[in-house]
């Protein structure tokens, strides 16, 4: 994958004060588990009056790259006869990446507003992948299944959103999808699983399909709140300041954008990492930028047993001390000496 740009990365940091879609919830963001939102379908788009009208159907993605906080999939879906009238040349949505935080915001708080033009035609749904889940899977043991990597959960998530609006008996007729992998092996694969639907898989879908720029901006959005709540709860450093407080909601969050190539974001790690459990649940630890901190001279070294063979083990067997071979065990079963500035 590319590494994006310094506008880019300055496009992909949030902005203060986003306005939060009903696709964050904040319990469920908080506690590292991922979960999937689907708005209210227009009753219009409805099985028991749908069946003449024909809809279209967009996917994309937010935040494959980053370090911190969670991957977004997005759908959205309209019939098709508006899919150009309302989206490109009334609302004027585009590439998520194209359009302004501002926009992107705006296009959303449209979308989630009851009377709205967009609320009364259109349905969306979101599923959010947890840094830990992500982790979780690419790190998954072989007597486990062996590694769940991020192009399987990604195909995984968009097979259960687009079912999740089959099975609420919308008359789905044609799918867009954005892919930076291969096109032609992704729309393959769709095909087989949604033999009833025309499938579109291509790259740059999100500038060329409406839908799918719609999708984006469902994505992005919901990506940006997920990473203010974080901030506003892991993040930022609690303080008793109000001026403090003030500044730095107008300046933003100090992590950046969550991409490793983003030096506020490798700063925020560097300076907030726990030297045994590293980060919180905004924390893809499967990366590599996350990785060669905890196992750099700042992290503890723990060794892990190959197998488990079924022999007792105490939980301090599993640290061990880099310098010194024997010891005071309470001293050192950190695996380094560790002052309580460290919790």
């Amino acid at each position: 994958m590319e590494e994006p740009t310094p506008a880019e990365i300055e496009n992909e940091t949030p902005p203060s004060n986003i306005f939060i879609p009903p696709s964050v919830i904040p319990s469920s963001l908080l506690s590292g588990r991922s979960y999937t939102h689907f708005s209210a379908v227009p009753p219009s788009l409805l099985a028991s009056t749908a069946k003449s009208v024909p809809v279209c159907l967009g996917v994309d993605e937010a935040g494959r790259g980053p370090v911190l906080g969670p991957m977004v999939y997005g759908i959205f879906y309209l019939p098709l006869p508006l899919s150009d009238p309302l989206l490109r040349q009334t609302h004027h949505f585009d590439d998520s990446k194209v359009l302004t935080a501002q926009v992107r915001s705006s296009l959303m708080q449209t979308l989630s507003t009851a009377g709205s033009d967009l609320y009364e035609s259109c349905g969306w749904a979101t599923t959010l992948l947890s840094a830990g889940d992500i982790s979780a899977g690419m790190m998954r043991p072989s007597n486990a299944g062996g590694s769940y990597n991020l192009n399987a959960q990604a195909m995984d998530a968009t097979v259960e959103l687009i079912q999740g609006v089959y099975d609420k008996g919308v008359n789905i007729q044609e799918i867009y999808v954005d892919t930076i992998g291969q096109p032609a092996a992704y729309q393959r694969k769709l095909e087989r699983i949604f033999p009833t639907a025309k499938i579109t898989v291509a790259k740059k879908a999100d500038s060329l399909y409406p839908c799918v720029s719609a999708a984006s901006v469902c994505a992005k959005v919901t990506r940006d709140a997920a990473l203010e709540v974080l901030w506003k709860t892991r993040g930022r450093p609690p303080t008793n300041n109000e001026e403090k407080d003030k500044n730095e909601e107008d300046t933003g969050m100090e992590w950046g954008s969550g991409y490793p190539s983003d030096q506020r974001c490798v700063t925020w790690l560097r300076g907030n990492m726990h030297p045994v459990f590293g980060w919180g649940p905004e924390c893809r630890f499967s990366w590599g930028t996350a990785k060669d901190m905890l196992e750099g001279p700042k992290g503890v070294k723990v060794d892990w047993p190959a197998d488990d063979d079924g022999d007792t083990h105490r939980l301090t067997d599993f640290f061990s001390a880099k310098d010194q071979e024997e010891g005071d065990e309470l001293g050192t079963w950190f695996g380094t000496p560790t002052g309580l500035e460290a919790f």
